[in-house]
């Protein structure tokens, strides 16, 4: 099982959580967040254009798992590096948020795991699981899981019980979901009188050796491994942790505090020396470049761990990468191979029931055709005797036709010479037939001929309905020119009509401004001419004044004296009368 199908796996459980009305499709937004989650865990730059413009469309409604997985594939799976993450960060991710919505623990505090244990039984089950969806895990695979976990703890599994309980369990697909799984060790069915901390230890000691490829490592009761320095060639005490590419050793068990390595390739060897430096189940490990040498506390130990750094050294050797990865395919092809025994084997079963049961057909077959063959002996007979009446009656009946026939062939012979006369008369007519043939086919090449002419003249007819309908169409186009026009001159006329109207309107104001002239003008005129008539009337009577005035100054009779003053008094006086007549104008 490679990296994208493990983490499809627990993708697949985030994906179905987060499908809460069980349609199969999840909104868009939650796909959003949980894609941006993924990049984080995974330590994939995050492309938030890319997500954008994956879920920019016009149908706002939910989507499928099949509409995600190309995204999916193509901007996070595909962008994954195998140990740049950690694998158990993802996983804690999708845990979270299906154990949210499917794992329901005992609510009184009774479980027999805690939720932790829950988490890392849930890991076991998806890399135990088959590749398939939805995720099931074979009875088989259950066992085993049980078994490991049960000799972590020094116990013995009930096999029988566990069959029973897998008869009793309705099984989708062949096997348990998670779910059913995690409800069947919370039971305590199977881990009876057993402490919750034991279930722990045991759990995490499986956890360790299956999901994080630990091949070996040193128990708490068997104490650490001694390990000599390189430099300081003196013996410290230290926990080892083995995986298949690497031995790691550590300060405590508790594997903050890491101290080195030993990386393992096929070139490596494991050997056992002999007790010295008063150090006794002494190893040795020898790479390339440096040779390890290691203390056990007994032999049983020692012999535990040069198993376990030769079997990691053959992984190596072989190109593997997990031991488990491997055991798990070959329990699946042994799976398959007893499927297939078995298959084989019900299939020779049924072949041999068929092939009894077509003996048996068979027998009965023959029993019946022997039947059969009595019954068509006896309809033998009875057709032999049939045949012998019918043949006997059949040659009374031929001798009786005979004779007619002979009655038939002297009428016939006479019927012929009547014929050959009929038939010579039908000769004859056969004759004036083909002649009449002649003429009815020099009648229909004059027909073709005359209606090869009548279609030249329909075609000419028909050019010159095409010509005149051509004429017709453009008569008709002018004539909608000319009606567009005359639309265009009646609007036309109607903004003139309008205009004279406007202008119509101005001039009538304009001639009753012009008669209110008129009248003004008149009224004017008739002002003038009273004053003119006032004007004339003052003329006369400053006439009038003048020759008063004369008159009344010509009777003094000064001396000269007087008379000089006299004349110019009114001379002086006549300034004045002019002055007053032009103001009279």
């Amino acid at each position: 099982m490679d990296l994208r199908a493990e983490l499809l796996k627990s993708i697949w459980y985030a994906f179905t959580a987060l499908d809460v009305e069980k349609s199969g499709k999840v909104s868009k937004s939650q796909l959003k967040v949980l894609s941006h989650n993924l990049y984080t865990v995974l330590c994939i730059p995050h492309d938030p254009v890319a997500l954008e413009e994956h879920f920019r469309d016009d149908d706002d409604g939910p989507v499928s798992s099949q509409g995600y997985m190309p995204y999916l594939n193509k901007y996070i799976l595909d962008k994954v590096e195998e140990g740049a993450f950690v694998k158990e960060n993802f996983d804690e991710l999708c845990w979270t948020l299906t154990a949210k919505k499917n794992y329901k623990p005992d609510r009184n505090g009774n479980s027999v795991i805690s939720h932790q244990d829950a988490f890392r039984l849930w890991c076991l089950f998806n890399f135990l699981s088959e590749d398939k969806y939805p995720l099931v895990m074979v009875p088989d695979e259950v066992e085993y899981l049980l078994k490991k976990i049960c000799t972590a703890m020094n116990v013995e599994l009930n096999s029988c019980e566990l069959d029973d309980y897998l008869s009793q369990e309705p099984q989708g697909q062949g096997g348990l979901t998670v779910w059913q799984f995690l409800d069947m060790v919370n039971s305590g069915r199977f881990l009876r009188g057993i402490e919750q901390e034991a279930v722990s230890m045991a759990v995490e000691e499986v956890y360790q050796e299956v999901i994080e490829d630990v091949l070996k490592q040193a128990r708490s009761p068997h104490g650490y491994l001694w390990k000599k320095g390189q430099l300081r060639r003196n013996w410290s005490e230290r926990w080892f942790t083995l995986k298949p590419s690497v031995l790691s050793y550590y300060m405590s068990e508790e594997r903050k505090e890491k101290k080195g390595s030993i990386a393992l390739d096929k070139h490596c060897c494991v050997e056992v020396l002999p007790d010295r430096d008063g150090k006794r189940c002494m190893f040795c490990v020898k790479t390339s470049s440096r040779t390890y040498e290691m203390s056990a506390s007994d032999t049983r130990q020692r012999q535990e761990w040069t198993l376990a750094i030769q079997t990691a050294i053959r992984l190596q050797a072989e190109g593997k990468k997990s031991l488990h990865k491997d055991l798990k395919q070959k329990r699946r092809e042994q799976r398959e191979q007893r499927e297939q025994r078995k298959a084989a084997k019900e299939e020779e079963t049924q072949r041999l029931k068929q092939l009894q049961e077509e003996k048996e057909r068979k027998l009965k077959e023959l029993e019946l055709l022997k039947e059969a063959q009595r019954q068509a002996e006896i309809l033998l007979q009875e057709e032999e005797q049939r045949r012998r009446q019918q043949h006997e009656e059949m040659q009374r009946t031929l001798e009786i036709q005979l004779r007619e026939a002979e009655e038939a062939r002297a009428s016939m012979q006479a019927e012929m010479v009547l014929k050959e006369a009929e038939a010579e008369r039908q000769r004859k007519r056969i004759l004036e037939l083909e002649e009449m043939q002649e003429r009815l086919q020099e009648a229909l090449q004059q027909e073709v001929k005359a209606r090869q002419d009548e279609e030249s003249v329909r075609y000419a007819q028909a050019r010159l309905l095409a010509e005149e309908e051509e004429k017709l169409k453009q008569l008709m186009k002018l004539k909608e020119e000319q009606e567009e026009y005359i639309i265009k001159t009646q609007r036309e006329k109607q903004v003139l009509k309008q205009e004279m109207e406007t202008k119509n309107k101005i001039l009538e104001e304009a001639q009753k401004q012009l008669e209110e002239v008129r009248v003004n003008r008149q009224r004017v005129d008739q002002d003038v001419m009273a004053a003119q008539r006032k004007l004339r009337q003052a003329s006369t009577n400053v006439k009038h004044w003048n020759v008063q005035m004369n008159r009344l100054m010509h009777p003094i009779g000064p001396g000269d004296k007087r008379t000089n003053v006299s004349s110019v008094g009114f001379a002086g006086y006549q300034p004045l009368l002019s002055r007053r007549d032009s103001s009279l104008k």
